[in-house]
């Protein structure tokens, strides 16, 4: 077992998980999170709990935020701000077809990093040297997806919670219409798409369990025996473990997969349903 705490450096932002090491701060509390550039301020969002499993690799909690670093993250903040509204500006004064998404500022390099979106590739040689000369800065710019600008951004999914590449998510896996298609979900890109206009991410995390539950349960179409009698098979609901059968004297049943499984029928043929008494 181990201890496990989860931050955020900002509010209802992605979670980052820590090792609390000797501390135990509080929800609300703000610790301090080693990066690559320093210890930054987060504020813990889940208090250290025990998990079950042993987890290792995870950076350490340096400790609760003093008042010269909370000081020091307000100061980034106020940066952030004043290089986020001079680079929308600046934008709209070059006339260059793009959308400012986010900022970071590093304090210790002064060095501003300034994520954007656009249709297609953009000349800003221009526009980061007007940057650079307006903020006393070196500027970085960087061209992110639909997807990257939803986390950034952040959002309410379909589901009404928030969106996960913005919370918990780290890595983009690849979605594809075929997951939709053996979930049975209609291939509408305004049901099936999220926020950032692409697949969304959750088609992934039930995805094999529909694929071993098709391989387990009757085929669409296949004629079984129900304990209502002989049908087809006319419908599959994996979430719930059952099947509708069109019964071949009319009407419609909806029962266990277990109950028209045919390795089922033929164990319950050979040694019954009853349970036999030991000894």
């Amino acid at each position: 077992m181990g201890m496990v705490m989860a931050v955020s450096f900002t509010r209802y932002g992605r979670l980052y998980y820590l090792d609390p090491g000797p501390h135990s701060p509080a929800v609300g509390d703000k610790v301090l999170v080693p990066t690559d550039s320093g210890p930054e301020v987060a504020e813990c969002v889940w208090a250290p709990q025990w998990v079950s499993d042993d987890i290792g690799g995870l950076p350490v909690c340096a400790g609760p935020a003093t008042a010269e670093h909370l000081a020091r993250d307000e100061a980034n903040r106020r940066r952030r701000a004043e290089g986020r509204g001079v680079a929308k500006r600046l934008v709209r004064k070059h006339g260059l077809p793009m959308k400012v998404i986010g900022v970071d500022f590093l304090d210790a390099e002064n060095v501003f990093t300034i994520y954007f979106t656009a249709p297609h590739r953009v000349d800003f040689r221009a526009l980061v040297r007007d940057l650079a000369r307006t903020i006393r800065a070196r500027v970085e710019l960087r061209q992110v997806g639909p997807r990257d600008e939803a986390r950034l951004q952040g959002g309410i999914g379909p589901c009404g919670r928030d969106l996960c590449c913005a919370t918990f998510l780290k890595d983009f896996e690849p979605v594809s219409v075929r997951m939709a298609k053996d979930q049975d979900l209609p291939v509408n890109p305004l049901r099936i798409a999220g926020a950032c206009g692409r697949l969304m991410c959750c088609l992934k995390y039930e995805h094999p369990l529909y694929v071993q539950a098709h391989q387990e349960m009757p085929a669409l179409g296949e004629r079984v025996e129900t304990p209502e009698g002989a049908g087809q098979v006319v419908g599959r609901n994996v979430p719930s473990d059952t099947v509708t059968v069109r019964l071949n004297g009319g009407g419609r049943c909806s029962c266990p997969s277990a109950s028209v499984c045919s390795p089922r029928r033929q164990h319950d043929a050979r040694y019954g349903t009853e349970e036999q008494p030991l000894g």
